[in-house]
């Protein structure tokens, strides 16, 4: 089975490119909503780590922005908790597919967080910064104080772009990123 790993900035487009390889995609940020509504244990072990934020079940982001916002060693203990059960779900996630011939891993924190493994097919989503900010923005859970305690905790972006194999430009045209990720998966399956 072929892994391939997505990297990129905070709304470089990554989610959508992901899901342009039509095989099966993990999508940890979906995951993590997930988890927030339904993970019990996940929100017992918040609410005794941030008791002073986090207030009921199902876990509200904004209280987790609150807890960032306030303390930055909150997200490191945020994501302590967090990770592993998202490194967790990952793995049940390739054992459910392992017959399929390829798999896109779509982990903002793939690098940071070792979980790329040498056989993984990285691919870095470029997107200028400009179109970014204007679709960061129209995010319903935007916030710049979070944004920038999230990126201190990233790789830089040049790091990652040269751990990358390939690199696609997210122009957000779809006809565009659809012929390259097309040419990028063929590159991928001739290896």
């Amino acid at each position: 089975m072929i892994k391939i790993g997505i990297l990129g900035d905070i709304g470089s487009g990554k989610s959508y490119i992901a899901k342009q390889f039509g095989c099966p995609v993990f999508d940890a940020d979906a995951e993590v909503n997930n988890i927030y509504k339904k993970n019990k244990i996940c929100f017992n072990r918040l609410k005794s780590k941030l008791p002073k934020y986090i207030s009921s079940f199902p876990i509200k982001k904004k209280e987790l922005g609150k807890a960032i916002i306030e303390n930055q060693n909150n997200l490191k203990k945020i994501i302590k908790i967090v990770h592993p059960i998202v490194r967790n779900n990952m793995n049940k996630f390739i054992k459910k597919n392992k017959k399929k011939k390829m798999v896109v891993l779509d982990i903002p924190l793939l690098l940071e967080n070792k979980i790329n493994k040498k056989n993984y097919i990285l691919v870095f989503v470029d997107s200028k910064k400009k179109e970014i900010q204007k679709r960061l923005k129209k995010r319903a859970n935007y916030n710049s104080e979070i944004l920038n305690k999230l990126k201190k905790i990233q790789l830089p972006l040049e790091i990652k772009k040269k751990k990358s194999k390939f690199l696609i430009k997210n122009n957000f045209k779809s006809s565009y990123v659809r012929k390259n990720v097309k040419v990028i998966k063929s590159k991928i399956l001739e290896q």
